[in-house]
């Protein structure tokens, strides 16, 4: 195990930038071979970090409004962030001098709640929303309405929604993943330090228990109704199928966009209480697949193909018209797959004696007017989960392709 002073040391004081801190987290992922729980995720390369990134335990998610109209301001706080979060996910302190090693008369340069803490796989992964191309009233802030990707158009209303205007949308998101919360916490901690004037946290949603699984070694986790989640997930060892659903290609769009990625977000919250009192049976039905294996209804193994076209012994369909394994499915969606990385959340109660508990959706597409929104209008329409859930808050950002080294940051090719 590897910590921050020691990854400090072992980079050597006179490393400052993106190439000496991925250099440094080469270093300690190669040199030292750490367990993949507490080493370090390289920052840079083709995609940014923490899309097909292994999914870690837990999640701080933050989305900022954009508060400066000075885009120099903006931009020397994207490259200011670039770097933090090249230092962070290598294990180093936010800043180049740290919490400690300042002079006292000074505000450390790094919050300090990390000190002795590996870098725990930290990810922080970066994208930009409608709003910071043209505000909510029409106005171009910043020069950059021409270059808003045509996928990046707000999403629709959809049937049900119960959004919260305060919990939805944002400037700027910033995902930060991590094996311990205390360094996702760290992480978006130091960011908003150093965005202070510039940015201001809209929202934020802190998150556990990753509900999905990117990568064929990790098995497939549960949500809060206790049914396994994300089953059909891309995964990264699929690479004909990233760059058929994931990736942005070529010619999709701006070219400040290629290699990068489409998020949604979703705050989904779970009527617990009301779920816990439903028939093993009736839950079933409505999700579609087995509470214990997974399995489709009428299959035996998690990963079996769903049979649409049996029916039971009463004449009715083995997995019912309104399951949501049969309206998620892509066959129902024209092929639609998104790569999915949602967490768990519990924000207390709600002071009526009930959870305030649900899934924080979290979605990586090619393009969301070809994946997520007619998944999603598929679901909402006629998914019997609907009686169970609510759609509290929304999120669509484009995220850029990844940092390629020094002199590189987040934006770089937007804002050239």
């Amino acid at each position: 195990m590897v910590s921050r002073r020691r990854a400090l040391t072992l980079a050597g004081a006179g490393i400052a930038g993106i190439a000496g801190t991925a250099a440094a987290a080469r270093h300690l992922t190669t040199d030292d071979a750490p367990d993949p729980v507490t080493g370090a995720v390289a920052f840079t390369g083709a995609h940014q970090a923490g899309i097909v990134t292994a999914a870690q335990d837990r999640l701080h998610f933050v989305a900022f409004d954009v508060v400066t109209k000075d885009r120099d301001r903006l931009v020397k706080v994207l490259k200011e962030w670039t770097a933090a979060a090249a230092r962070m996910t290598a294990g180093q302190d936010a800043g180049e001098i740290g919490a400690v090693a300042g002079i006292p008369e000074a505000p450390p340069d790094d919050t300090g709640e990390a000190i002795g803490l590996p870098p725990s796989a930290l990810t922080i992964t970066a994208g930009f929303g409608p709003t910071l191309f043209r505000a909510a009233d029409g106005q171009d802030r910043f020069g950059l309405a021409a270059r808003m990707p045509e996928a990046l158009a707000p999403l629709p209303a959809f049937t049900g929604d119960t959004l919260d205007a305060a919990l939805s949308g944002g400037d700027i998101a910033i995902q930060a993943c991590a094996n311990d919360p205390q360094v996702a916490v760290h992480a978006i901690r130091n960011l908003a330090r150093i965005g202070m004037g510039v940015v201001s946290v809209r929202w934020s949603q802190l998150g556990f228990g990753r509900t999905a699984s990117t990568s064929t070694g990790q098995a497939t986790p549960r949500n809060l109704f206790g049914f396994k989640d994300g089953t059909r997930n891309l995964k990264a060892e699929e690479p004909d199928l990233l760059r058929e659903h994931l990736w942005v290609q070529p010619g999709d769009g701006p070219d400040w966009m290629t290699g990068g990625s489409y998020l949604v977000t979703r705050k989904i919250r779970m009527l617990i209480e009301t779920w816990d009192r439903s028939p093993l049976a009736e839950q079933e039905a409505i999700m579609g697949r087995l509470k214990g294996s997974g399995a489709p209804l009428g299959r035996t193994g998690e990963f079996d193909e769903p049979d649409f076209q049996a029916v039971g012994a009463d004449g009715e369909p083995v997995i019912p018209d309104i399951a949501h394994v049969r309206l998620a499915h892509p066959d129902t969606n024209n092929g639609a797959r998104m790569l999915r990385r949602g967490y768990n959340f519990v924000d207390g109660s709600d002071g009526l004696g009930r959870l305030d508990a649900g899934l924080f959706f979290i979605a990586y597409q090619r393009d969301p007017r070809k994946a997520f929104i007619p998944v999603q209008r598929s679901l909402a329409g006629r998914d019997e989960l609907n009686e169970y859930i609510r759609h509290v808050s929304s999120g669509l950002f484009a995220c850029p392709p990844g940092v390629t080294g020094s002199g590189d940051h987040w934006g770089s090719a937007l804002f050239a």
